[in-house]
């Protein structure tokens, strides 16, 4: 019987201002057919640098995080595609399989576990932890949602779990990652009510401290040390922030009694 021919396979990432990150990614990605970068406006550099790395890049104004990588996956000149970011790098393990699933693939999507390193130190319980990312995927069968933050996958196929991390440098600084935050659950609460979601007391008072002690105690996040308790309370500060912001929008867009007469 004659081997069975590998799919070729591109790998997606969408960018900006990521030069000080991208090359590592970028080398982790050598074992790909091609690399599609879409860049939505990076003044440091990082075009040049993906494109002496191989890389074809296309420059695209932004869509939102769901909109913008499933753009960048209708661009592959390939179905199979792996879609990573910038601050992500492909362990050897899951490279190795990677290239020894996908000549006989049983699925048509594959999660593999994201390992985030924070506070200098990769997590390996609690929340960061093993954090499945379905990432590979015929396009034929899956697409990215249409979310502004929060994206996945959506997939009607069978989905395969490969062995092997996706290494996230989840931040260059705990400074950096606390706006990022802060951005994210901006774009949580506009999404969460624009989809009808609604907030209330019992949801902002409560959803911290059920998260802390998911993720913390149950999913032994302590066992990260201290790295482990930053990570998890700035994710209960999310949750917190996130319903605040849902109330706060709702308030502000309530007619006042005074606009009414």
């Amino acid at each position: 019987m004659p081997p069975t021919q590998t799919p070729p396979l591109s790998a997606v990432l969408v960018t900006l201002n990521a030069a000080r990150q991208l090359e590592a990614c970028l080398r982790s990605l050598s074992f790909c057919d091609e690399i599609v970068v879409v860049d939505s406006g990076s003044t440091d550099g990082t075009i040049e640098l993906a494109q002496r790395h191989g890389a074809r890049v296309i420059q695209s104004e932004w869509r939102g995080f769901g909109a913008q990588k499933q753009f960048a996956v209708t661009l592959a000149a390939n179905d199979w595609v792996l879609c990573i970011d910038a601050d992500e790098r492909v362990s050897d393990a899951l490279q190795q399989a990677i290239t020894t699933t996908l000549p006989a693939a049983q699925a048509n999507a594959y999660r593999f576990a994201r390992c985030n390193r924070f506070m200098g130190r990769y997590l390996r319980h609690g929340e960061g932890y093993p954090d499945w990312s379905l990432r590979l995927f015929d396009r034929r069968h899956a697409r990215w949602s249409d979310d502004a933050v929060h994206e996945k996958v959506i997939t009607d196929a069978s989905i395969g779990t490969l062995p092997g991390d996706l290494l996230h440098e989840s931040a260059e600084s705990l400074d950096s990652y606390l706006a990022k935050q802060n951005r994210y659950t901006t774009l949580a609460a506009q999404s969460a009510l624009a989809a009808g979601k609604r907030a209330s007391i019992t949801k902002l008072l409560l959803s911290p401290p059920i998260r802390f002690i998911k993720f913390y105690v149950v999913r032994l996040g302590f066992l990260d040390g201290l790295p482990g308790l930053v990570h998890i309370l700035i994710g209960c500060g999310n949750s917190f922030a996130k319903y605040a912001k849902m109330l706060a929008l709702r308030t502000d867009s309530t007619p006042s009694a005074d606009s009414s007469q």
